[in-house]
């Protein structure tokens, strides 16, 4: 089995040793080295570093569009190409370049939660399961017939990053088990009911304000959706307050919603439009993350204090 691998950040580097590991790779394509870090300096994606330790040649194109990047994947000869949080949209001529087509690895059980961000969308919006889809890729987005499904549940307080590394994994399984079923033409693709179908769309950095008059679980849910990025926010006086870790509480308060109702060595407690949230971890603007007891200390989290 003849394989290109598209993929950018590191949920999809376990995708791409399982593919070196079942397939021959001719080539990876992800996205840009891109500036980062206070120097700005150029910093290659994830799966990048991991293509050139796998000794398997690496493009990087600004454009997909264009005649000498399908000329380029035309000469490859292969027999399919796995993608997986590549970042760009696939135009129908690279879709059909390959003998088998496009396949991919989409981080929600299909149709639900289509688009680029399903992963901290079904956190946010409470789900209790999510999983990895393989489907055969069409110009819609997320929208071709499904092969097989992994699920897996969500933990009650696993934030985006956390569930992305498991599904990263379980996206792997995929790559070993049903990938050269799928080239074999062993299994068959299912079309996917697209009056159930939600949408996942992109995150802006806005998207993490808290609102503190949602009830504490709303709260709590999206505190772990945005972690790490683009982080979940609140104000605390003049400045912004990224809050990194919270939990569920059983306590009760009758004060408006935003105001710390305890703040003490044991903890910081704040009250919601529905119960109450503890805050684990947060950091100030210009600080460094702090554990609930050292803002306590430091005076920047204080009784009576109004969030938000």
């Amino acid at each position: 089995m003849r394989a290109i691998f598209f993929g950018t950040p590191e949920i999809a580097v376990p995708s791409l040793r399982a593919l070196a590991a079942a397939a021959d790779v001719a080539a990876v394509v992800c996205q840009p080295d891109r500036p980062a870090g206070r120097g700005l300096k150029l910093h290659p994606p994830a799966v990048k570093v991991t293509a050139t330790e796998l000794g398997i040649p690496v493009v990087q194109p600004t454009k997909i569009r264009t005649p000498d990047f399908l000329a380029w994947l035309t000469e490859q000869s292969a027999d399919v190409a796995v993608v997986l949080a590549y970042g760009r949209i696939l135009p129908a001529p690279v879709l059909v370049a390959p003998a088998r087509g496009c396949l991919n690895l989409h981080a929600s059980i299909l149709p639900r939660y289509r688009g680029a961000a399903p992963i901290q969308w079904a956190i946010a919006r409470g789900e209790k399961e999510t999983g990895v889809s393989l489907m055969q890729m069409d110009e819609g987005l997320d929208t071709g017939a499904v092969f097989s499904v992994r699920r897996t549940p969500i933990g009650a307080d696993e934030t985006a990053g956390e569930l992305a590394m498991r599904l990263g994994a379980l996206a792997a399984d995929l790559v070993r088990e049903d990938v050269p079923r799928v080239v074999a033409g062993e299994l068959t693709a299912v079309a996917q009911d697209n009056a159930a179908a939600t949408s996942a769309p992109p995150l802006a950095k806005e998207q993490g304000r808290i609102d503190w008059r949602k009830p504490a679980r709303e709260v709590h849910d999206h505190v772990r959706a945005m972690t790490p990025w683009p982080s979940a926010f609140t104000s605390a006086g003049a400045k912004l307050l990224k809050v990194l870790a919270t939990r569920r509480s059983t306590l009760t308060s009758g004060e408006p919603p935003g105001t710390i109702v305890a703040a003490d060595s044991s903890g910081v407690i704040v009250a919601c439009g529905e119960g109450v949230l503890e805050v684990l971890r947060a950091q100030l603007e210009g600080r460094k993350p702090l554990e609930a007891r050292e803002l306590v200390a430091g005076r920047t989290l204080v009784q009576g204090a109004r969030l938000g």
